[in-house]
């Protein structure tokens, strides 16, 4: 059952999609499911990855600020910030459906050794009223790129990843968040897997982007509908690069990372106005890693498929635009849309059978998951077959595999920037080499997305985004 690729493309704010984006929705739900009346108190409990790197992913704030009704789409990261620094001077919170509660974000409670059985990113919300009767109590979890899901959704297996979801948002037969716009067994094509892609690429005659456009217009849209909304991410990705490039100084959290990518740039336009394609890898690098330090203070960003991994499909994408021959003034918004059309099918297959949970699988998930989208996306852009698209992609992940997540004092800076840049170079090779082949090769894209999984499976916990291994414990932070 193929994920819409708005769901793994969407619009939202940083530092991290399963710690800021995932945790805001959880409370904004759970609010939308309260009493207009009576509520006194409301608790909040973190678990496992969300306690352990809440602090440094802003998972605090943003569980509060879903609390008072926003929207990871919608909110404007400054005003967040300042509805956040009253919250802590007033100790009050006003929820979304008006009632105020005494509430400070110190009042959350942590449980970074305890792993609740669904998922590593869990979260406890309870509301009472006067009298300490409860009146809702709800554990959702935040299972990548902004998805979540909750106790009592699904088929009671545990797996998060394969919980069904229906056109209305449903999940299980009940209505959650961070649904855009979920993909039924109604579509024409459907696909989990590369193979069954590739199937239905041979029996359509359609391109891997033609095969995730029209499942996309059976959803009661039409393709210039489908054109127009991609397009608009596209713009969003393009308008995080152009804001953080105007950005000096150093990223928030106490590691006292400089920003770069401003003074990156001021060079670059220096020393390669014309694009000269041997500069190609350092604007790469550039765009990668401006996402990335845009996502780091919390600013607007496309999650794609995740946050921590938001540089690598706009930094690979704008590689096409600028140094792919083909793609011609009059024909650049159509390679647009075939990458990202191409990038959400093979996402979708990650998505459906494996992970894009750092704290779930590691960052091979977040990274690799990115950068095998971007293979593929590239590889399609450049006029390669469908053969060749699975190949790249494949070629991409195969070359994360066991990537570990230890960020350093739980931020997502060191090394989440730079590995967004890094990635990003690999994926543009991923889809030269396989466009000197013919598509046929030894390991396929299924084998290696369940390689993936296995490896997420066997990782050690302190390597998942806790911060208690790796570089998170080898480097000093003082």
């Amino acid at each position: 059952m193929p994920v819409s690729v708005f769901d793994l493309f969407s619009i939202g704010v940083g530092p991290s999609s399963s710690h800021t984006v995932g945790p805001m929705r959880a409370g904004a739900a759970f609010t939308a499911g309260l009493p207009d009346a009576g509520v006194a108190a409301v608790r909040v409990d973190l678990y496992g990855s969300l306690a352990s790197t809440g602090h440094g992913h802003g998972t605090l704030g943003a569980v509060a600020a879903g609390l008072a009704g926003a929207d990871p789409e919608t909110v404007d990261p400054d005003r967040m910030a300042l509805d956040l620094a009253e919250l802590e001077r007033t100790g009050t919170l006003r929820l979304a459906n008006g009632t105020s509660v005494p509430f400070r974000l110190a009042d959350i409670v942590l449980h970074p050794l305890t792993m609740l059985p669904r998922h590593p990113n869990g979260m406890r919300l309870r509301a009472t009223d006067a009298d300490g009767v409860v009146l809702a109590d709800e554990t959702y979890y935040s299972i990548g790129g902004g998805f979540i899901t909750r106790d009592g959704d699904g088929d009671g297996d545990g797996d998060t990843d394969r919980v069904p979801e229906t056109a209305s948002g449903e999940v299980g037969g009940a209505e959650v968040a961070g649904a855009a716009i979920p993909v039924g067994d109604h579509v024409p094509h459907l696909f989990s897997s590369g193979a069954e892609l590739l199937a239905e690429c041979a029996r359509s005659g359609l391109p891997v982007s033609g095969i995730a456009l029209a499942n996309e217009v059976a959803l009661d849209t039409s393709e210039a509908a489908v054109r127009e909304r991609l397009l608009g991410i596209h713009a969003v990705m393009e308008q995080c690069v152009e804001r953080s490039v105007r950005r000096t100084g150093t990223l928030p959290g106490g590691l006292d990372v400089r920003r770069r990518a401003a003074t990156w740039y001021e060079q670059l336009v220096r020393d390669d106005p014309d694009h000269d394609p041997l500069f190609a890898m350092e604007w790469v690098n550039l765009v990668a890693m401006a996402v990335n330090e845009e996502n780091a203070t919390g600013g607007r960003v496309v999650t794609a498929p995740t946050n921590g991994a938001a540089g690598i499909i706009p930094a690979v994408l704008s590689y096409a635009l600028t140094y792919v021959p083909e793609v011609t003034a009059d024909r650049r918004d159509d390679a647009v849309v075939r990458f990202l059309l191409t990038a959400g099918a093979v996402g979708s297959i990650y998505k459906e059978r494996a992970s894009i949970s750092g704290a779930e699988v590691g960052c091979q998930g977040e990274v690799g998951s990115a950068a095998s989208m971007a293979a593929a996306g590239l590889a399609e852009v450049l006029g390669g077959t469908p053969e060749q698209v699975e190949n790249a992609a494949e070629i991409a992940m195969e070359h994360n595999l066991g990537l570990t997540c230890d960020p350093i004092g739980g931020l997502v800076q060191i090394p989440c920037i730079e590995r967004n840049a890094i990635a990003a170079n690999k994926a543009i090779n991923a889809a030269r080499m396989a466009l000197r082949g013919d598509g046929v090769h030894h390991v396929s894209l299924d084998q290696v997305v369940e390689t993936m999984r296995q490896t997420g499976a066997d990782m050690s916990t302190k390597y998942k985004e806790t911060a208690m291994g790796g570089l998170a414990v080898n480097v000093p932070l003082c």
